[in-house]
């Protein structure tokens, strides 16, 4: 199987074509279909791209299942995958099935819905798959499209705002991505990333309008991906896009969004910020480090004080993104190892937990925590899941939420020690408002009328979660399997990156003398 990375792209994006070419009507038959075919073709993907997996040789720190193509004006169709990217893959096939079950009470305009998720599962998997800058721009930023529109169609009331805020910050972003693209392939001459990785940027210091700018053009290359890649992730102070789009988003938006989007830009710095300019990440790493810190402390206190659940959720979401990038740019073993982890394991929690506020939603139709209370009396078996995720989300030890932050924070430690003590507290934090937030819900008397008719959750719906629970608690007490796999590349990324440094630095050595 030679094709193996385009079959697994591609699958949802012909389940897709498939819906809007035979299907017709929107009675409940066809709303059925539609359903069954987007479960159906995102499962299939799933499996499929466990073979990916089984294939998969960690010791190799290259590119495998490499795909090469000519493709319109001289471009290049170039999909493979490593250590750094198979994971991301992985969860983006495993979350997607899980995504249409949850969708499964959605009841209007239901082809267009499921065509939204399966082009988007498409242009996720692009995303983490190309080789070439230019296809991977285009899956970057056509991701955007399917998502306006999922917040934009079927979101809550205030969703125009919220779909044009995510779609403008994210844009902006990428403007500037694209300007610095066009700036490596004049120097580079090529947009095959598996060249312009081993390629040397100029690092030469220069002064622009009276401004010495240190690490030359590696220094504002990254200052282009960074704008882009600091919006998707998101950081702190360019984090405003993601309440709002979690709040106004239907269930199954905001789990892809805090699943699998916000690790484009977490995966878009192992990627391209570290390896190809890596002086310039040097120069700007203390910077980023303490606006992760920030952002781990700042967004971990506005959860606090949150009334909406879903918005809670957002800022805590922010906060552990706080935790990767802050382990990316530790730039060691430790970091990037824990960055990653984190990022794999935060796809599983706050999806879930996202998925958690979905089960109440649908039941009482509002997400302000103050509207419950007591739900443990007529939901036990969604007060056990509730509680599971919560405590992940805090980085309780046994599950996967404790390992990556514990990494990180290990890693900064050694990079700088006040970074380090500014984050540990966010830690302290998020238990404060993660554990609040449980016992305002879940806890306490039932008193509100409203819900004594409550219901437990379905067998749908415990089926949706069985697979959440597993990954996390696997991932808790065995981090060997993600850790495996990275390892090889990481370490491969690691030493490349010093390697550079070391030769920057001593080619301005001589310049100086």
């Amino acid at each position: 199987m030679d094709n193996l990375l385009s079959i697994v792209t591609f699958i949802p994006a012909l389940a897709a074509l498939i819906l809007a070419v035979f299907l017709r009507g929107d009675d409940a038959a066809a709303n059925r279909n539609a359903k069954w075919l987007a479960l159906i073709a995102t499962s299939a993907t799933f499996l499929v791209s466990l073979f990916i997996f089984a294939g998969f040789d960690a010791s190799d720190t290259g590119f495998q299942f490499v795909e090469e193509a000519a493709w319109l004006a001289g471009l290049q169709y170039k999909m493979g995958v490593d250590g750094i990217s198979i994971l991301f893959v992985m969860l983006t096939t495993f979350m997607m099935p899980l995504v249409v079950a949850a969708s499964w009470n959605v009841d209007k305009r239901v082809k267009e819905y499921m065509i939204a998720f399966l082009l988007l599962e498409t242009l996720m998997l692009g995303v983490f798959m190309a080789l070439d800058l230019v296809l991977f721009y285009l899956f970057f930023e056509a991701g955007l499209i399917p998502m306006f529109l999922i917040i934009g169609i079927w979101g809550g009331a205030n969703r125009i705002y919220a779909s044009f805020k995510f779609f403008l910050y994210t844009f902006f972003g990428s403007v500037l991505m694209l300007v610095a693209m066009v700036a490596m392939f004049a120097d580079a001459g090529t947009t095959d990333i598996e060249q312009l990785l081993v390629h040397e940027f100029a690092s030469e210091n220069f002064s622009i309008l009276g401004i010495q700018v240190i690490g030359g053009m590696q220094t504002l290359m990254f200052l282009a991906f960074f704008a882009s890649f600091a919006v998707k992730m998101p950081m702190w102070p360019v984090h405003t896009w993601l309440p709002d789009a979690h709040v106004q988003a239907p269930t199954a938006g905001s789990v892809v969004l805090a699943a699998i989007l916000l690790k484009m830009g977490g995966y878009g710095f192992l990627r391209f910020s570290l390896p190809m300019f890596p002086v310039g990440s040097d120069v700007m790493a203390p910077l980023v480090l303490w606006m992760s810190a920030i952002a781990i402390v700042y967004t971990s206190l506005v959860a606090l004080v949150q009334e909406d659940m879903k918005k809670l959720i957002a800022y805590s979401s922010v906060a552990h993104m706080g935790f990767v990038t802050m382990g990316i740019f530790a730039a060691n073993q430790q970091g990037l190892d824990g960055a990653i982890f984190q990022m794999i394991s935060h796809g599983f929690i706050s999806g879930a937990l996202f998925l958690c506020v979905g089960v109440i939603y649908d039941r009482m139709h509002t997400r302000d925590i103050d509207a419950y209370g007591g739900l443990v009396t007529r939901m036990p078996a969604y007060a056990l899941i509730f509680m599971l995720f919560t405590m992940a989300n805090v980085g309780l030890p046994g599950t996967s939420g404790f390992v990556g932050e514990f990494l990180t924070l290990i890693a900064v430690f050694q990079v700088n020690t006040w970074v380090a003590a500014v984050a540990t507290t966010g830690v302290i934090f998020s238990a404060a408002y993660a554990l609040w937030l449980y016992r305002r819900v879940v806890m306490g008397d039932l008193i509100k009328e409203s819900l004594r008719s409550i219901t437990d959750m379905t067998t749908r719906e415990r089926w949706i979660f069985a697979p959440l629970v597993v990954m996390t608690l696997l991932l808790g007490v065995y981090p060997a399997l993600v850790l495996d796999i990275t390892g090889p590349a990481v370490a491969a990324l690691v030493a490349n990156f010093d390697t550079a440094l070391a030769a920057a630095d001593a080619a301005s050595q001589i310049a100086s003398n």
